[in-house]
C-alpha cells in the first residue's frame, strides 16, 4: 500500500477551504500546502503533523524507529523542535501477535527519547495491513520558520541525504534483497533529521523541504510552485546509494516513482544526457529522507562547518519555476 499519488492529493488539498479564526488567538501561519501546519497561540508558534506507514523493513523494532524518524522528520523540515506525539496504529491481529506491536512501539520509543520527545499516547485499531506512526506537535520561533518557497536568485541547493530508499526497500519487498543488503538504507532512513535542520537554522536557510513521498523532483517542484526563480541542478552531483544504481538499471523501482515521474514531468526538463535510470532515481518516494535546502552563497561555510552528510547539488537562477536537470 503507499501514500495517495500527487494528482489526488493536489485535488483534495485544493478542495479545503479556509481555516477559521479560533477562540482563543488562534492564528494559522502556514496551513495546508506545505509540509507542517504551524499556528500562533498568543506569542507561541506551534507545528503540527501526521504521518503513518506501511513496514519498509521486516523487524520490528526497525520499524517503528524509522516509522517515527519519519514522522518528525516534518517538524525538522519546518525549523521546529518536536516536543510530543501520540502514536497511530493499524494492526492485523490475525497475522501477527500483539508482541510484534510491542516491538514497533519499542522501537518507535527509542527514537523519541533520542529527539526527547515524550510519547503522550495515541491511537489503535484492527486492520488488514500493518501500519504505523505518530502525529506529532513541535514548538518554532516564529521568526525563523522554515518554509518550501523563498528560494533565491544565487542560492546554493543542498540535499542532506542519498536518494535510493525506495527503490532498495521496494527490492526487499519483491525478495530481490535481503536484510543484510539494505542496511546502508536503514542507516539513512534511522538517521533523524534534527542535526540538519539546526544547521539550515544556523545559515539561514532561504527555502527547506524534506524528500519523502514525491521523490526529489516532486518536492523539488513543490518548492519552485509560483516561484519566479529555476532550479538548475547537475545530475552527476546527486548523492545516490550505488546499490539502488544498480537496482534501477535492471527496472527495480516502486510505482511510486512512475506516478512522481508522470505528474511532475510537465514542470521539469531533463537534459538529454540524464538516462533513463536516473529519473526514476530523483522520482524514487523517500521515507525518511534527507533536507533538500536553499543556501545564501555568503552562508554555505556556515552550513560547511556543522559536521553533517550534505553534497552541493545545484544553484537557483531567475525563472518561472522550472526543474532544469542537467
Amino acid at each position: 500500500m503507499s501514500k495517495l499519488g500527487p494528482a489526488d492529493l493536489e485535488d483534495l488539498i485544493g478542495s479545503l477551504g479556509g481555516n477559521p479564526e479560533g477562540g482563543l488567538r488562534v492564528k494559522v501561519v502556514v496551513g495546508p500546502g506545505d509540509d507542517a501546519g504551524v499556528y500562533l497561540i498568543g506569542d507561541t508558534a506551534f507545528v503540527e503533523t501526521v504521518d503513518f506507514i506501511t513496514p519498509p523493513v521486516n523487524d520490528p523494532y526497525t520499524f517503528g524507529a524509522v516509522s517515527a524518524c519519519n514522522s518528525l522528520s516534518d517538524v525538522y523540515s519546518m525549523g521546529g523542535t518536536p516536543i510530543t506525539a501520540l502514536a497511530v496504529a493499524a494492526f492485523p491481529l490475525c497475522d501477527y501477535k500483539t508482541d510484534v506491536l510491542k516491538e514497533v512501539l519499542r522501537g518507535a520509543q527509542s527514537v523519541l527519547n533520542t529527539a526527547g520527545v515524550a510519547l503522550l499516547g495515541g491511537h489503535s485499531l484492527e486492520d488488514t495491513e500493518l501500519k504505523f506512526g505518530l502525529s506529532v506537535t513541535g514548538t518554532v520561533n516564529k521568526d525563523k520558520i522554515l518554509l518550501k518557497s523563498g528560494a533565491k536568485e544565487g542560492d546554493v541547493i543542498v540535499l542532506t541525504k542519498p536518494l535510493g530508499i525506495g527503490i532498495i526497500t521496494t527490492a526487499l519487498k519483491r525478495r530481490v534483497l535481503n536484510d543484510t543488503q539494505i542496511e546502508e538504507a536503514v542507516k539513512w532512513m534511522l538517521t533523524l533529521n534534527a542535526a540538519a535542520s539546526t544547521a539550515a537554522l544556523n545559515a539561514n536557510a532561504t527555502s527547506c523541504t524534506d524528500v519523502t513521498g514525491f521523490g526529489f523532483i516532486g518536492h523539488a517542484c513543490n518548492m519552485l510552485k509560483g516561484a519566479s526563480v529555476d532550479f538548475v541542478i547537475d545530475s552527476a552531483n546527486m548523492p545516490v546509494m550505488d546499490i539502488a544504481v544498480a537496482l534501477a538499471k535492471e527496472g527495480v523501482f516502486p510505482g511510486g516513482a512512475v506516478k512522481n515521474l508522470n505528474f511532475f514531468s510537465n514542470r521539469v526538463q531533463f537534459s538529454a544526457t540524464v538516462p533513463e535510470h536516473l529519473k526514476y532515481i530523483l522520482s524514487d518516494p523517500q521515507t525518511s529522507g534527507g533536507l533538500l535546502l536553499t543556501i545564501g552563497k555568503d552562508n554555505i561555510s556556515t552550513f560547511e562547518h556543522s559536521g553533517i552528510f550534505y553534497k552541493t547539488i545545484g544553484y537557483v537562477t531567475k525563472g518561472s519555476g522550472i526543474l532544469k536537470i542537467n
